[in-house]
């Protein structure tokens, strides 16, 4: 696997779950990758996984993406160590949830500030050196969530359904430089968070997700992987769903 050989990957999110296992995949495909997560300790243990399996691909950051300044700082030493940014994966989000009528205002914004700024903090960090690449790539990380809603996540769907907005607007604005970006909405996947779940709720969701299943993390990678290769190239502004058969 060879498809984002020499290209150069700035993954936010991806000191696990599903961030660490498109960072892992686009190693794979020959990426050099940025690896990013607000814990210093996630990223440099993820990016240390991917470098004992493909030496020299990875190298960790760690930045809170709602601190704009700090977004910016960061970007610098990545173009600074890297050279150029061809792809941008915005999978970097939280959770705070609760029904609207008692949701708090640091809820709503902590959600919305994480999930949705932070992929415009990322977004001028590194859009020069993505719009000068001859295979630009930027990958928003939605949700099933930000298409159908779900009582009890208001901020969380909002922002997620704003990165789908978000991801079609820049489709229009960076066509003319041939920089492609899409959306990926996964729907129950494998990790820390579903695990969360008692048994009753995973039987609740199951039964809505025609494939009978949850997904795994690697699904995700390789809609991405997918989406960040030549392959992808005609498709732009859209929004693929990761899911099951959940929405369809």
């Amino acid at each position: 696997m060879s498809r984002l050989k020499d290209r150069v990957a700035v993954i936010t999110g991806a000191g696990r779950g599903i961030g660490k296992a498109i960072a892992e995949r686009f190693a794979a495909e020959g990426a050099k990758v940025a690896v990013i997560s607000r814990t210093e300790a996630n990223s440099i243990s993820a990016a240390d996984a991917i470098n004992a399996a493909h030496p020299g691909s990875a190298k960790p950051y760690a930045v809170d993406v709602a601190d704009a300044a700090a977004v910016l700082a960061l970007g610098k030493q990545i173009v600074a160590d890297f050279g150029t940014v061809d792809i941008l994966v915005n999978n970097a989000g939280v959770t705070r949830d609760g029904l609207a009528l008692r949701m708090s205002d640091e809820d709503w914004d902590v959600v919305l500030d994480t999930n949705l700024k932070g992929a415009f903090n990322m977004l001028k960090a590194v859009q020069r050196q993505i719009l000068k690449s001859k295979c630009g790539r930027i990958i928003n990380i939605s949700s099933v969530v930000g298409l159908i809603g779900n009582a009890g996540q208001c901020n969380y769907a909002a922002s997620k359904a704003g990165l789908i907005g978000f991801s079609k607007s820049l489709a229009r604005e960076f066509a003319g430089r041939a920089v492609t970006v899409n959306a990926i909405a996964p729907g129950f996947i494998a990790t820390d968070m579903t695990n969360e779940l008692n048994e009753a709720q995973k039987e609740g969701v199951l039964k809505n997700i025609p494939l009978g299943s949850f997904g795994e993390a690697v699904d995700i990678a390789n809609a991405a992987a997918f989406l960040a290769s030549d392959e992808a190239r005609y498709i732009t502004g859209q929004t693929l769903a990761v899911d099951g058969g959940m929405v369809m």
